[in-house]
């Protein structure tokens, strides 16, 4: 503990000297490619929890200023992303709980404090996505969410958890890469030829499981199997023309807002 105290009175010494601090190339680098939603997402996030503390602009704590980058115990983004889902002990930055996605996105935020215009930010709305989803999208014919809807396609009821607000936006966008490589569709041909055709569950080297069209869960032996076939293309639609821009934005704010029952 005492070498721990002495390690970052150094590094706010260091800091305070406009230096930078002597640790390796690797641990001072960070991404430095954010993606627009994310830091969007990650805006929103910090206008609900942070910006007490830290100030509209980052720069209401002295020792701490985000806006000029003065981050002498997160050389890092993974540094920065672990301090701010731990705390840092001593100080008034207690552990949090938010979830990877969340992270990655106040990450994105922080990283770019001092040169977003907040005003230039368009955060959409839950209430309003979640009418969308069952409405105008008709994302509930397909996907179930906290045990309503089917399951033809993936359960989304904790999908803010696990995928971040840029992957998510081009999911709806129907931009390559969109899908989850687990949840990518399947065609079967057993050795009788019967065609399943499904999305894919689970897979190990001996079996397959996965959901049919009729919702059926069914588990497969590959060896027995004439052709197994992984599908490059989705039933995802593209929701680039059919919803407006801010309408995509108060979808993706409902979907980030799904995080397990």
């Amino acid at each position: 503990m005492l070498m721990l105290r002495r390690h970052l009175r150094f590094l706010a010494l260091v800091a305070a000297a406009g230096l930078a601090p002597t640790a390796s190339a690797q641990e001072q680098a960070h991404v430095g490619r954010y993606e627009q939603t994310d830091i969007e997402f990650g805006a929103r996030l910090y206008n609900m929890h942070c910006v007490v503390c830290h100030g509209e602009n980052g720069d209401l704590l002295p020792e701490i200023n985000l806006r000029n980058t003065q981050f002498p115990n997160s050389p890092s983004d993974r540094a920065l992303g672990e301090n701010i889902r731990n705390g840092l002990p001593g100080t008034a930055m207690v552990a949090t709980a938010y979830s990877d996605a969340e992270i990655t996105a106040l990450v994105a935020y922080v990283r770019n404090i001092g040169s977003v215009d907040p005003d230039s930010i368009a955060v959409g709305d839950a209430v309003r996505g979640q009418a969308i989803f069952a409405g105008k999208g008709e994302c509930s014919t397909c996907h179930r969410v906290y045990g309503q809807g089917p399951r033809a396609a993936p359960d989304l009821s904790n999908i803010g958890a696990l995928r971040t607000a840029a992957q998510l936006e081009r999911s709806l966008l129907g931009a390559p890469g969109g899908t989850i490589p687990i949840n990518r569709p399947v065609r079967a041909v057993t050795a009788d030829g019967t065609v399943i055709n499904g999305r894919r569950l689970n897979q190990d080297t001996f079996t397959v499981q996965l959901v049919d069209e009729n919702e059926r869960l069914i588990s497969l032996e590959k060896a027995r199997l004439r052709e197994f076939t992984l599908l490059e293309t989705t039933d995802m639609p593209s929701y680039a023309e059919t919803l407006t821009d801010e309408e995509r934005a108060d979808v993706l704010a409902y979907l980030l807002s799904l995080k397990g029952m």
